[in-house]
C-alpha cells in the first residue's frame, strides 16, 4: 500500500482549518488529522489514490452517504472491516469554503465519540519490591 505524502496532509489540514489549527501525525502508513488532540480525519491511500477520510457519526453518516461518499474500508485477513469515516465529497476537496460544512461535521462526530468513549481503565503498578541487599559471606580465612 502506497504511503500518502506529506504536502498532501498540510494542504488537507489547511482545507479543515475551520474545525480548528490542525496537525497531520504519521499512524498505519497514512496520516491521522487532528485539532485539539482529536481526531477528525485520516489520509490513507488504499491502492486508488490519496484519500481523505472525515470522521462521521451515526447522526452524520447519511449526510455522507447522500454526496456519494465512500465508507473506508479495509482488509483484515481477507475480511473487510470499515471505521467511521467517509471520503470527503470531492468539491469539497477544492476550498476551504467548500469544505466548511464538511469539517465542522467531522470535528462534531470527534468530539461525540469522545464523549461516548468508555473512560480508560487505569491500572495501577504494583511496586516492585525493594532489592534485598546479600551481604557476602566471609570465609574468616586470611589471604
Amino acid at each position: 500500500m502506497p504511503t500518502p505524502d506529506h504536502d498532501f496532509a498540510r494542504y488537507c489540514c489547511e482545507l479543515l482549518g475551520s474545525a480548528g489549527p490542525c496537525v497531520p501525525k504519521r499512524m498505519f502508513g497514512g496520516f491521522g488529522i487532528s485539532t485539539d488532540g482529536l481526531t477528525i480525519a485520516i489520509i490513507a491511500d488504499l491502492g486508488s489514490g490519496q484519500t481523505l477520510w472525515l470522521k462521521a457519526s451515526e447522526a452524520t453518516r447519511g449526510l455522507f452517504e447522500a454526496e456519494g461518499c465512500a465508507r473506508f474500508t479495509y482488509p483484515v485477513k481477507g475480511v473487510p472491516k470499515s471505521m467511521n469515516y467517509y471520503a470527503a465529497p470531492a468539491e469539497a476537496l477544492e476550498s476551504p469554503g467548500l469544505m466548511l460544512p464538511w469539517a465542522r461535521l467531522a470535528l462534531e462526530a470527534a468530539v461525540e465519540a469522545r464523549a461516548n468513549a468508555k473512560p480508560k481503565r487505569v491500572v495501577a503498578k504494583k511496586a516492585s519490591p525493594a532489592k534485598k541487599v546479600v551481604a557476602s559471606k566471609t570465609s574468616g580465612r586470611k589471604k
